[in-house]
C-alpha cells in the first residue's frame, strides 16, 4: 500500500510513541498510529490549558463542579483520568459515592451530596452525581415513584442555589448507542484487567435500554435550564469525545490562558 505522509507526519511517526504502538501491531497500520498519535498531541495541548484553568481556579477561590453522566460503559471514567491526568491533586478530587448507608437513607436526598461540594480553589468531578435518582435508581427499584417525582420537583432549585452562590457547575451526559455498549461489555467481560467494573445488574442493562432512554428523556425536560444546562457529548467514539469534553471545559470556566 502507498501512503503519502506530509513532513510533519513522517515527523510523528518517528516519534517513541508511533514506534512502540507500530511494534506491537500485528499488521503493520500506519495510518491507524498516526491518527492516535495525533490525538494524543492534542489531548496533551487541552491538558496543558486544563492546567492554567486549575491555576486560575486555585488563585482565585474559585469553585468548579463538573458531572459525568451516561449508560454503563459509555467513557466516563477514561475521559475524567484524562482531564485530571496532569493536574495538582491537591486542589481536585474525583468522587464516586458508593450505595447509602443506613444514616445516608434516612437524611435529605442532597444532603450527601452537598458535603462533597467543592472547596474554594477547588475542582470536584463526579462520577455518577444526585442524577442517579434520575435514571439509576429508579430504573432498578432502588428509590419510590414518590422519591422519584419529588426528585424532579428539586433538582432545579437545588442547582440554581448552589451557582447562584458562585459555584460553576457543567453537566456532561455521554451518549453511545445500544450496539456500541454491547461491544464495549462484550470487551470488558474478556479483559481480566476490567472484569471487576461489571457488575450482576450490568447484564440486564441492554435489556432496559428502552425503559433507560424514558428516564433519561425526561431527566433532561424536567432539568435542563439556561443558567444549568446539560451537555450532550457524543460518545461512540472515546477519543473525540474526551477532546470534545475538554473543550466545553476550557470553553465554560473564564480561566485567562497563557500564552
Amino acid at each position: 500500500m502507498e501512503y503519502n505522509f506530509t513532513d510533519r507526519e513522517l515527523k510523528l511517526l518517528n516519534s517513541n510513541l508511533a514506534i512502540k504502538l507500530l511494534l506491537q501491531q500485528e499488521e503493520i497500520d500506519p495510518v491507524k498510529v498516526l491518527r492516535y498519535v495525533k490525538y494524543e498531541k492534542q489531548i496533551e495541548r487541552l491538558q496543558v490549558e486544563l492546567i492554567q484553568l486549575q491555576q486560575w481556579v486555585i488563585e482565585n477561590n474559585k469553585r468548579v463542579c463538573i458531572l459525568f453522566e451516561g449508560r454503563d460503559a459509555a467513557g466516563k471514567g477514561g475521559a475524567i483520568r484524562r482531564i485530571t491526568h496532569h493536574l495538582n491533586p491537591r486542589n481536585y478530587r474525583v468522587v464516586a459515592l458508593p450505595k447509602p448507608n443506613n444514616v445516608e437513607g434516612g437524611q435529605w436526598y442532597f444532603q450527601r451530596y452537598i458535603n462533597k461540594l467543592p472547596n474554594q480553589g477547588e475542582i470536584v468531578l463526579f462520577d455518577r452525581s444526585w442524577y442517579n435518582r434520575a435514571i439509576v435508581e429508579p430504573l432498578n427499584g432502588f428509590c419510590t415513584n414518590e422519591e422519584y417525582e419529588m426528585f424532579l420537583q428539586e433538582v432545579v432549585n437545588f442547582e440554581n442555589m448552589i451557582t447562584r452562590d458562585g459555584l460553576i457547575l457543567i453537566k456532561f451526559y455521554f451518549s453511545i448507542s445500544k450496539k456500541e455498549q454491547a461491544n464495549r461489555f462484550s470487551e470488558i467481560k474478556s479483559d481480566p484487567l476490567k472484569s471487576w467494573k461489571l457488575s450482576p445488574i450490568d447484564d440486564e442493562k441492554q435489556v432496559l435500554w428502552d425503559k433507560n432512554t424514558a428516564y433519561k428523556e425526561r431527566m433532561f425536560k424536567e432539568s435542563t435550564t439556561k443558567e444549568n444546562p446539560w451537555v450532550i457529548i457524543k460518545a461512540n467514539r472515546k477519543t473525540q469525545a474526551r477532546i470534545e469534553a475538554i473543550n466545553y471545559i476550557l470553553k465554560s470556566v473564564p480561566y485567562k490562558p497563557k500564552k
